[in-house]
C-alpha cells in the first residue's frame, strides 16, 4: 500500500481507474456481446447457489448461448471466499483452456473470480499476492455482473480472500484487478432479501465514508463518495418499504459511486477491523459497519473534522454553527439511522467471546486499509473502539 500512497497522487497529478461500465435496467443482455468482443471462446463463469435459485444464472447462460459461446461453470465459492477455492478454480481454468473470466454475484463470487484470474495468469498461491502492487503479469479479460449494490468488486482494484490457515481476510490491491467490463443491472436486486439489501447498502455506505476521509482522497473521489452517501441515506429506507425498481436503481448507482471512490482513495480503520472480524468469525461483512463506523468516525474526527462535517452536511441536509458541531450531529443522526433499520449496533451480538478482541485488533493493525486512515491507530486504540461498542 505504501507504493499506492506514493504513486496515486503526485503534486497535481491524479490517477483514477474504472472499468468500462454498462449501467441500467436489462443491461445484463450485453454480457455475451462483451465476451465476444474480447475474443472469448470458452468463458470461466463464477457464481454461487444463491444466484442459481433466483434464475439469473439461467438467464445469463441463455444470453451466452445466443452468442454461441462455450463456458465452464464454477460455483464452489463460500461467503468470504477461501484461498483453497481460488487454487481449485485456477487449476480448472487452466485445465479447461478458458480465456475470459466472468462473475455473476455479490462480492464473494467476484473476489473469487479475481483470485482465480490472478493465480491462473501469474502462478503460485493467491496468498503470495497479499498487499499492494505485487502482481507482475496481465490477467485474462474479466467481465463482472454484480447482483448486489455493495462490494464494488466489479469496479475496484481490491480482492478480499480469506487465508484459512491464519484466519485472516487478505487484501490484494492492484490496478490489474480492475475488471475490463462491469455490467450493473439493478433488476438483479429485485430478488434480494431485506437483510441482504441492508447489508449491501451499509457496506457501500462505509466504502463512501471511509473513502471520503482517506489520506489519499482527491476531488475526483470526493464527488463520488458524497453522492453515494446521499443516495443511500435517502433511498435505502424507501427501497425496503416498497422495493420499487426506481429506488433499487438508486442503490445500484450509489454502490457504483462508492466503489469508484474507495477503489481510488482506499479505505480505513473501519474496514481494517471488519476484515479482521470477518476472518476470525466468518461473518457477513455488511453487518459489521453499523457497529463500528460511528465510533471510528469519532476517533477520526481529530484529523478530519472538515471532511466528516461535509458528510454531516449531506446526512443532516444543512450545516450547523461549526464544522465540529455539524460533524458530531451527522454521526449521531447516522447512529439513529442504523437503529431505524433495526440492525445490530453492539459488537457483542457478533463476537461470542470478548477475549478475542485483543487478537482481532492485533490482526487489524496489519491490514493495508489502515495506511490510508486519516489518523494512525494503535492496537490499544482499536481495542478501546471495540470496547465502546461492546
Amino acid at each position: 500500500m505504501q507504493s499506492v500512497l506514493k504513486s496515486d497522487r503526485c503534486g497535481d497529478i491524479l490517477k483514477f481507474s474504472v472499468p468500462e461500465i454498462f449501467f441500467g435496467r436489462n443491461s445484463l443482455k450485453y454480457a455475451g456481446m462483451c465476451a465476444r468482443r474480447m475474443g472469448a471462446e470458452k468463458i470461466f463463469l463464477v457464481s454461487d447457489s444463491g444466484l442459481e435459485k433466483t434464475g439469473w444464472l439461467e438467464q445469463l447462460l441463455d444470453i451466452l448461448a445466443q452468442e454461441q459461446l462455450n463456458w465452464v461453470y464454477y460455483s464452489d465459492v463460500h461467503s468470504n471466499p477461501r484461498d483453497w477455492q481460488i487454487q481449485q478454480g485456477a487449476r480448472l481454468y487452466k485445465d479447461q483452456n478458458c480465456d475470459v473470466v466472468m462473475a455473476l454475484g455479490g462480492g464473494s463470487p467476484m473476489d473469487a473470480a479475481k483470485g482465480i484470474a490472478l493465480v491462473a495468469s501469474n502462478g503460485g498461491r493467491v496468498n503470495d499476492y497479499e498487499g499492494a502492487n505485487r502482481i507482475r503479469d496481465p490477467l485474462p479479460p474479466m467481465i463482472f455482473i454484480p447482483s448486489t449494490a455493495s462490494s464494488g468488486s466489479d469496479i475496484s482494484q481490491f480482492a478480499i480472500i480469506t487465508d484459512m490457515e491464519r484466519k485472516v481476510k487478505m487484501s490484494i490491491i492492484s490496478r490489474t484487478l480492475v475488471p475490463n467490463v462491469s455490467i450493473i443491472d439493478p433488476e438483479l436486486l429485485t430478488t434480494k432479501s431485506r437483510e441482504l439489501i441492508i447489508a449491501a447498502a451499509l457496506d457501500a455506505l462505509a466504502h463512501a465514508i471511509e473513502a471520503h476521509v482517506s489520506r489519499i482522497a482527491s476531488p475526483m473521489t470526493e464527488v463520488h463518495s458524497l453522492k453515494a452517501i446521499e443516495l443511500i441515506f435517502h433511498h435505502l429506507p424507501a427501497a425496503l418499504e416498497n422495493r420499487s425498481i426506481d429506488n433499487l436503481e438508486k442503490l445500484s448507482m450509489a454502490g457504483t459511486f462508492a466503489a469508484m471512490a474507495f477503489s481510488n482513495a482506499s479505505l480505513g480503520l473501519d474496514h481494517a477491523l471488519a476484515h479482521s472480524l470477518g476472518g476470525v468469525l466468518d461473518t457477513v461483512h455488511g453487518i459489521i459497519h453499523p457497529i463500528l463506523l460511528p465510533q471510528v468516525m469519532r476517533f477520526n474526527l481529530k484529523s478530519s473534522t472538515d471532511e466528516i462535517a461535509q458528510i454531516g452536511r449531506v446526512i443532516l441536509g444543512k450545516s450547523l454553527s461549526s464544522p465540529q458541531e455539524t460533524a458530531l450531529a451527522g454521526i449521531e443522526k447516522l447512529e439513529a439511522y442504523f437503529e431505524s433499520l433495526e440492525v445490530s449496533t453492539k459488537l457483542r451480538d457478533i463476537v461470542p467471546d470478548r477475549s478475542k478482541l485483543q487478537s482481532i485488533c492485533e490482526m487489524a493493525a496489519l491490514d493495508t486499509c489502515l495506511l490510508s486512515n486519516p489518523r494512525s491507530a494503535s492496537v490499544q486504540e482499536m481495542l478501546e473502539i471495540c470496547e465502546r461498542v461492546w
